[in-house]
């Protein structure tokens, strides 16, 4: 019998039912078997538990006490802690507690910056006193005065006693200050080493003075040393206004290596004195401002004060002004300093770097959201310093440069500018610190300019010499000129002249192969060839494809590198078109490089021509900026170049900067740069203006912006008034502020002294005419120069011409016009009568006071007994009417005699027949006007409106208004007809000419004189109306949100908070704030966008709306923004909707004739507004926002778009 096989029951379930029983039937889980999960324990109420708070923290502690010679712990003594509870959101000190790690880099809005050296530390500033051993402000914080205790802490002190004055142990001369010592044995080692002042190249050190006398020494007790070990002497105090210090460059510095025995960095080759001059004060700690040609070697100094600021273990930030350039610099700096970082909009390298290289705009975010790399950063290198005159960006500069606190030490690299004293002794004045500014003209390798007349063919070695070293050559000039071709009668246009006729493209293609084929022959090879048009350059380089500049050899090169770059690449886009294009063009020996080449591609051609394989490069202007890439020759297809608004000649630095590329220093002993002429050559002032003339001056650039007044006015201790008067712009208006002070206290005193009672009633009439007077005298001094310039006035004011002046003490006298000085503003030549017994006057008074009486006496001057003369030279203020009468009468003489009898020779001689004359016939005019019969002849003034009919825009609107006050004060004449009026008057004068000169100075020392301040007011109502800030100017929500993002704060903030985004899917966000950055140069047709949504354009259709609301409100209040002024584009809008749809780069490039690099670039923006709202919704609480944003810049960022850089790859 078989045996029955039964199974034994399981122990533990089958899982496949638990899970299955699991998913299907989630009514059988536990928590649905609420019987017995209500269970209940019933509470105590404790009252004393409402009581807790969190306690606060320590604001002291224990401090060891040594004895100062054995060290031997003596007693230990509480101290308080300075900054307790100070964090990135209530503090600016460098003190306060550290941010979180993931915020220490680039910060966060929401913190405060730190200090800025360049504004006041406001607590600092109020007065102390010691009391018990600590020192304690006497005037609370927010008040305008204290209380003053005497030396116990408890007497209070009236305000005539003063406490007794307390022996200082630190300021006796027993002190020791360990720094001090250092720098006298000449280590610098520190980086807080104060600055020293250096006198033809040797170093004065300021020692402490002496308080006592060599004969008080005796009798005073000798305290033993104190040791002063962590204190850092205080910066010297400067009292000149002169803040700029320009070393000598011409005298070399003998005693370098004694002075610095140990350099931070070793330099393979001997450094110029420019550099050495540079380096002394690196080591110093002092500003500079390094003024040099390109190639010149200005990189030395900030790789030295890289290298010193690792020496010192702190930080030191490179800035430049482009993307681009701050790759390049990372790979040379990396191959130097190995310990580099880079900091891009959304792409880090090693943050925690010892020095870190980005844009300016990235320096100035991380200045304004308190990044804690600022606690321990010594050096910030501004490379391309003249780049602050970019219309766009200068302001950006300026706002870092006021934002940087006072422990950094600012590096500024600059292409010689005429004013770098000035800009230096802006920054200085600004951060209270003397600037050394070093500037050199030696250029290494010296420039030859040449003209190129040829166009291929037998003419193709058409090259002049117009300028070297030695200066201008006349004769290679004329020469150029004469190889010109004649007019050839046979031609279609016999008539006109050959050099008005535009290049084909194939006479630019034999143009080109002749030139290449003569500097070939002469060997002048490698070549930059600065076009000023992206479609030429890629032109130029497709015509000149049956060149083959490259030995096999090279070509082997080429292909090797050019493969290993795009090898990362999708197989999709290594076969984009221009990729493939470029690939050819390479091979040749020849290379392209503008905005418009993609990235990767434009960072192969500059690898491949530093290796020299490139021997022929078709660039732009932006080739120049940065990076030291020096040819052979540099040619310029052509001197003039669009700038956005008209074509225009080449400005010297735009010149200087491009032509500085030829010439490799160590290769070449001079550099060849070439003028292209096509047929026509410039004339000889162009060329000379463009070669010879002076650089632009740095100018400020500095504007507001709506990023900028939000982040300033959610810190109390920073203002927008007090950025603005910092500025570059306000340069002169702060030179003046000490002198303007000082005149404000003088004026003070005066009507304290002067006017020490009221006015009386009675003269209350007075001061309305007084008042009358001044309005009527300020429209007059506005518009007279520009009615005096008016053809229709100059047609009138002839020699002969009789008018009616007041010149300081010549008051309302007729005046005979003799001659008209041209100039800027004219001024007038006029005879005048005296009194020939008339002595001196004893005093003289305000030309205010002499126009005033003037106004109120209508009788005109009459000289008592025997008139005499005189010739004034006056100026148009000072002529009250032109009469309708003239004087034919030889002026010339009259001057001519008047200046003959000025000499002391003929003093004595009689006067001339003709200037007697002159003199009776005015006499006979002014006894006329007087006579109170009436006279046919007598003298009647001509009205600038009715009679002489100027009807000039302006100056109608000015003459009219001049005419009103006139009126105006022809009413309250009747007050001045009183006795003794000018007894009376000069009262009412003084006081009234005072108080308003008061108040004119108060108006220059306060905010509102700014020239920015208008503009500011107008803004701040703006984000009032908008609700970005209250009434109190106390930052809303919408200004936090505005606060993170880079551009476009309003238009964005509003998207944000109205909803617009969230609506649409991530593709769509994308394509939408696409309109935001890109901005063609050109007016494109604008294209039917046929693949978008129902909703991406109903979103469209919101934004339009948006932009054109706060376009109107900024037109109300009269604000001009390029933001707003200019429509919004949509040419992107399909193209980043595929791209973020996942479709290829090569398929989107199908839909648009915009060019690749430009595409790319207007992505690559795109991502960081993209992150700028995703922070923006995690401040407003939305988190479908923030996790749209991140889809859609995780959707962007793929492929050949966001290629890594070759730069940060180790090729």
């Amino acid at each position: 019998m078989d045996k029955l096989e039964v199974d034994l029951p399981p122990i533990l379930p089958d899982v496949t039912e638990v899970l299955k029983d699991y998913v299907i039937c989630p009514e059988r889980l536990p928590i649905h078997r609420y019987e017995r999960n209500q269970e209940f324990w019933p509470r105590k109420p404790n009252l004393k538990d409402l009581l807790h708070y969190e306690g606060f923290p320590l604001c002291t502690t224990l401090k060891v006490q040594r004895d100062p010679n054995t060290g031997e712990i003596i007693e230990f003594k509480e101290i308080l802690i300075q900054t307790t509870g100070a964090n990135a959101k209530n503090s600016m000190s460098l003190n306060r507690a550290p941010a979180p790690p993931s915020e220490a880099v680039r910060g966060n809005a929401s913190y405060i910056p730190f200090q800025p050296g360049s504004f006041p530390d406001l607590v600092s500033q109020l007065p102390k006193q010691e009391i018990l051993d600590t020192e304690l402000l006497t005037i609370p914080p927010g008040f305008s005065r204290g209380i003053i205790f005497d030396k116990d802490g408890r007497t209070v002190l009236s305000k005539d006693k003063k406490p007794a004055e307390k022996e200082y142990v630190e300021n006796s001369s027993d002190v020791i200050n360990l720094l001090e010592i250092i720098q006298e044995h000449g280590f610098s080692g520190s980086p807080q080493t104060q600055a020293t002042e250096q006198t033809d190249g040797e170093e004065i050190i300021q020692t402490e003075k002496r308080d006592t006398l060599p004969e008080e020494d005796e009798v005073l007790p000798n305290d033993p040393p104190v040791l002063n070990i962590s204190a850092i002497p205080p910066p010297t105090e400067f009292k000149s206004t002169e803040w700029a210090i320009l070393l000598d460059t011409s005298k070399p510095v003998r005693d370098f290596k004694e002075r610095i025995p140990e350099m931070a960095y070793q330099f393979p080759f001997e450094l110029d004195t420019f550099q050495k001059l540079a380096i002394l004060q690196l080591e110093q700690h002092n500003h500079i401002f390094v003024a040099a040609h390109t190639s010149a070697g200005k990189t030395v100094v900030a790789e030295y004060a890289i290298a010193l600021s690792q020496k010192h273990m702190t930080r030191t930030i490179y800035t430049s002004p482009i993307k681009a350039l701050s790759n390049q610099k990372y790979r040379d700096f990396k191959k130097e300093f190995k310990d580099v970082g880079l900091i891009t909009g959304d792409f880090q390298i090693n943050q925690t770097a010892s020095c870190l290289i980005m844009t300016t705009e990235i320096l100035r975010s991380m200045l304004y959201c308190g990044s804690d790399i600022t606690r321990d950063l010594e050096y910030v290198i501004f490379d391309e310093v003249h780049y602050i005159n970019d219309r766009e960006r200068g302001h950006v500069w300026e706002q870092v440069l006021i934002l940087l606190p006072a422990h950094v030490c600012v590096v500024l690299l600059s292409a010689t500018v005429p004013n770098t004293i000035e800009f230096a002794d802006w920054l200085g004045r600004t951060h209270q610190r003397k600037v050394y500014v070093i500037t050199t003209y030696k250029r290494p390798v010296p420039l030859i300019h040449f003209l190129y007349t040829g166009t291929g063919g037998g003419s193709r070695d058409n090259r002049y010499m117009v300028l070297d070293s030695e200066g201008w050559k006349l004769r290679g000039y004329a020469e150029a000129v004469a190889s010109l071709p004649k007019a050839d009668p046979k031609s279609t246009y016999p008539h006109t002249k050959p050099q008005y006729h535009n290049f084909t493209p194939k006479q630019e293609k034999v143009l080109w192969n002749g030139l290449v084929d003569h500097l070939k022959r002469n060997n002048l090879l490698p070549i930059v060839a600065f076009t000023f048009s992206r479609a030429k350059c890629d032109q130029n380089a497709e015509n000149l494809m049956s060149l083959d500049l490259t030995t096999n050899k090279e070509k082997a090169q080429i292909h090797m590198f050019f493969e290993k770059c795009v090898r990362s690449l999708k197989e999709p886009d290594r076969n984009i078109p221009q990729i493939l294009r470029m690939r050819n063009i390479l091979h040749k020996g020849i290379g392209v490089h503008h905005s418009g080449v993609l990235p990767i591609i434009k960072e192969i051609v500059e690898m491949l021509f530093q290796k020299g394989l490139i021997k022929l490069l078709f660039a732009t202007e932006t080739f120049a900026m940065g990076v030291n890439m020096p040819a052979r020759t540099v040619v310029f297809d052509s001197i003039t170049k669009h700038d956005g608004q008209e074509r225009r000649n080449l400005k010297p630095a735009e010149y200087i900067q491009m032509a500085g590329r030829a010439g490799r220093r160590g290769l070449d002993s001079e550099g060849t740069v070439i003028i292209l002429c096509k047929n026509k050559i410039p004339k000889v002032e162009e060329l000379q203006a463009m070669m010879m003339g002076s650089p632009n001056v740095l100018q400020s650039q500095f504007r507001l912006t709506y990023g900028m007044v939000l982040s300033l006015l959610r810190v109390e201790s920073l203002s927008v008034e007090g950025m603005m008067s910092r500025s570059f712009r306000e340069a002169d208006h702060q030179k003046k502020m000490v002198e303007k002070q000082q005149e404000l206290v003088t004026v003070d005193k005066q009507i304290n002294e002067l006017c020490t009672q009221e006015l009386s009633g009675y003269l209350q009439p007075l001061v309305k005419f007084y008042n009358c007077a001044s309005s009527y005298l300020d429209a007059r001094n506005k518009c007279l120069d520009n009615v005096m310039s008016s053809p229709k006035v100059i047609k009138v004011l002839t020699p002969g011409r009789i008018l009616v002046l007041t010149n300081k003490t010549h008051v309302n006298k007729l005046a005979l016009l003799l001659s008209v000085l041209k100039g800027k503003k004219p001024s007038y030549k006029v005879l005048i009568l005296t009194d020939s017994s008339a002595t001196e006057h004893q005093s003289q008074k305000q030309d205010l006071w002499y126009k005033m009486i003037a106004l109120a006496n209508d009788n005109v001057f009459i000289p008592i007994g025997s008139p005499g003369h005189e010739v004034l030279t006056i100026s148009a203020q000072d002529i009250f009417e032109i009469a309708d009468k003239t004087i034919k009468i030889d002026t010339e003489l009259v001057i001519k005699d008047w200046e003959k009898r000025q000499i002391e020779r003929f003093k004595n001689d009689p006067i001339g027949q003709t200037c007697k004359q002159a003199i009776q016939e005015l006499h006979k005019l002014t006894m006329s006007l007087n006579e109170s019969t009436k006279n046919k002849d007598r003298l009647s003034y001509l009205h600038m409106i009715q009679d002489l009919k100027v009807n000039e825009q302006q100056i109608h609107e000015d003459l009219l208004l001049m005419y009103k006050f006139k009126d105006i004060l022809i009413d309250h004449l009747p007050s001045t007809q009183i006795p003794n009026f000018e007894e009376q008057f000069s009262s009412v004068f003084i006081r009234t000419f005072l108080e308003r000169k008061r108040d004119s100075l108060k108006h220059y020392l306060s905010s509102a004189s700014l020239s920015l301040y208008p503009d500011y007011e107008n803004r701040i109502e703006l984000l009032r109306k908008l609700n970005y800030v209250d009434l109190q100017n106390r930052v809303q929500l919408k200004g936090r949100v505005a606060c993170e993002m880079g551009m476009n704060e309003l238009l964005i903030t509003e998207l944000v908070l109205r909803n617009v985004l969230t609506k649409l899917q991530p593709a769509e966000v994308a394509a939408l704030l696409s309109a935001l950055v890109f901005s063609p140069k050109k007016d494109n047709k604008e294209e039917e966008l046929v693949h978008i949504t129902e909703d991406l354009t109903k979103a469209m259709k919101e934004m339009q709306k948006i932009h054109y609301d706060i376009a109107n409100l900024e037109m109300n209040l009269d604000i001009k923004t390029d933001e707003f002024q200019n429509d919004l584009n949509f040419d992107l809008v399909e193209i980043v909707y595929e791209w973020a749809s996942a479709k290829p780069f090569a398929d989107i490039m199908c839909l648009t004739e915009i060019q690749e690099g430009i595409i790319v670039r207007c992505i690559q923006q795109l991502n960081d507004t993209i992150c700028d709202v995703r922070n923006a919704a995690r401040i407003i609480g939305d988190p479908e926002l923030q996790n749209k944003m991140e889809e859609a810049s995780t959707a962007i960022k793929r492929d050949i778009v966001f290629a890594a850089s070759l730069y940060t790859n180790d090729l």
